[in-house]
């Protein structure tokens, strides 16, 4: 501000600004953008998060259930599968801190390259958001069944050439679908740290 004129009040001087006040202000606080001090580091993912991993997922909603790590994505999130005609669990991302490992592993160098890199591709589990329009026809079927969802052929073309070959490899071993098939869970006297997972 530039300094202003000096003014003479009766005995006393004032200094009066060039630039007078606002008289007007907005009634709510503009927001201005968070500093982010933090710098993003490529997540370390635990040794025992190994691609073929059987693990217990922990949360969500497929929570018990027995899934097979395929690879780690970028922020420490993982990429597994059920497989999905074994137990219904998609190729889903589930973050590593939700996740117990265990020491069983599966063969899974027969999986398809092609199908595994196009599941890292942004947008690739995004849904798309349609939006749908407010008219009298949504507003009287709010109270009937809503459609099933449609998966998109190439997802599931994606989920059938990965788990094809983790089938075969699965079916080499006895016992390892049923396994696979059961879900988890603990009972009144188990104790989970001195459990060999």
């Amino acid at each position: 501000m530039s300094d202003g004129q000096t003014k003479q009040f009766g005995k006393s001087q004032r200094v009066i600004p060039a630039d007078k006040a606002q008289k007007w202000y907005p009634v709510d606080d503009q927001s201005q953008p968070k500093k982010v001090r933090k710098t993003l580091r490529p997540a370390k993912v635990r040794e025992t998060l190994v691609p073929g991993t059987i693990l217990i997922l922990l949360a969500g909603r497929f929570r018990g259930k027995r899934v097979i790590l395929l690879k780690s994505l970028d922020q420490g999130v993982l990429l597994v599968t059920g497989p999905f005609k074994i137990n219904g669990v998609p190729l889903r991302r589930v973050n590593s801190r939700y996740v117990i490992a265990t020491s069983k592993k599966v063969d899974i160098s027969g999986v398809d390259a092609k199908a595994l890199e196009k599941t890292s591709a942004p947008g690739y589990f995004t849904k798309d958001k349609k939006a749908e329009k407010k008219t009298e026809e949504a507003f009287f079927k709010q109270g009937e069944k809503p459609q099933k969802k449609v998966v998109a052929s190439a997802r599931a073309s994606d989920q059938k050439a990965i788990d094809q070959s983790i089938l075969a490899s699965i079916k080499k071993e006895d016992f390892l679908g049923s396994y696979l098939a059961t879900t988890f869970s603990l009972r009144n006297g188990d104790k989970p740290h001195e459990m060999k997972w």
